[in-house]
């Protein structure tokens, strides 16, 4: 389990954004193409990973998240949520700010209330900083986070609680694959 991931990573494209080594994959970036293989492999390890029990919803954060979510949604018949970039002023939306290495912004979330169990799915985690502004979104909304789990772990950052990730990867000129969890 996760040869196709792990394969994946170890041959992608590099870009340098300032001094930041940049790693271009399908499941981060979209690019250059989405392979059925590879998200089965990747789905298959967060359902083998998470604790799915008594979950009412799988959270996302856009735009990456959102064909993992998708998938693992269709496997488990788990309701998505979509934590989004732009503001849609419904009900009980909740705003919040988010500061990553190389980006900041608002982010909302919707469709999540008081006692939902949930949990959040994302692509990757680098500098921990979109993920600590979606603790504080379901947070503020009073769901119950039950489990975090992330594709691609870069380093080891802090959230601010316990999660899971399918690989640990190091970035120099290339990715590096320095652990795999299942």
């Amino acid at each position: 389990m996760l040869d196709v991931l792990v394969k994946s990573l170890e041959t992608c494209p590099m870009v340098k954004r300032g001094e930041y080594n940049y790693f271009i994959h399908p499941i981060t970036d979209g690019v250059p193409m989405v392979e059925p293989a590879l998200l089965r492999d990747v789905c298959a390890g967060m359902v083998k990973m998470l604790d799915l029990n008594n979950v009412d919803k799988i959270v996302v954060v856009e735009a990456m998240g959102l064909h993992i979510g998708a998938v693992l949604s269709t496997m488990t018949d788990i309701p998505m949520t979509v934590m989004r970039k732009r503001v849609y002023n419904l009900p009980h939306e909740v705003a919040v700010h988010q500061t990553t290495g190389y980006s900041k912004g608002e982010l909302y979330l919707n469709g999540v209330y008081k006692g939902d169990r949930v949990i959040i799915i994302d692509d990757v985690v680098s500098t921990g900083g979109t993920m600590r502004a979606l603790l504080k979104a379901l947070d503020i909304a009073g769901a119950e986070v039950v489990d975090v789990c992330i594709a691609i772990q870069r380093g080891s950052p802090e959230i601010g609680r316990p999660y899971k990730s399918l690989v640990q990867i190091e970035v120099d000129d290339r990715v590096h694959v320095v652990r795999r969890y299942l």
